[in-house]
């Protein structure tokens, strides 16, 4: 596979997936890449499926932590920065509300290469995300 989505979850309505995804595969397909998409349903979860990352596998991770975001600071132990950190890959943050984004630690190693927030609309920093991973791999 080569762009992974690392997926957390999100409230009723909120989440993309079915034709949306779909659609994202078939771009990316077009650009002679694949699509995989990880949801995962907790923190300790989406810490699991981040740090099992190898880098043979994804040449690039678009991060959505989802409803988990506000998680991350109040359970500094599950290590998501530290699991981010350790990315083998390039990755895009994204969000759909500007209070869900998080915090950077004080001195990341590995920082998100963009962190996309569009307030209200997921599908439009998913759509960003995809361009500039695209565009990363193409170069």
């Amino acid at each position: 596979m080569t762009i992974l989505i690392v997926q957390g979850p999100h409230a009723d309505g909120h989440a993309v997936g079915g034709d949306f995804v779909v659609a994202l595969q078939r771009a990316v397909q077009a650009a002679g890449h694949t699509l995989a998409v990880l949801s995962c349903a907790g923190l300790r979860e989406m810490v699991g499926c981040i740090r099992s990352l190898r880098p043979g596998d994804t040449e690039f991770v678009v991060f959505d932590p989802g409803e988990l975001a506000g998680q991350v600071s109040r359970q500094p132990e599950a290590s998501l920065h530290e699991a981010l950190d350790a990315l083998p890959t390039p990755y895009i943050e994204i969000h759909d509300d500007s209070g869900a984004a998080m915090a950077s630690p004080d001195s990341p190693h590995h920082a998100p290469l963009a962190t996309i927030v569009i307030n209200g609309d997921l599908s439009a920093s998913y759509r960003i995300a995809m361009g500039i991973a695209l565009r990363q791999l193409a170069a």
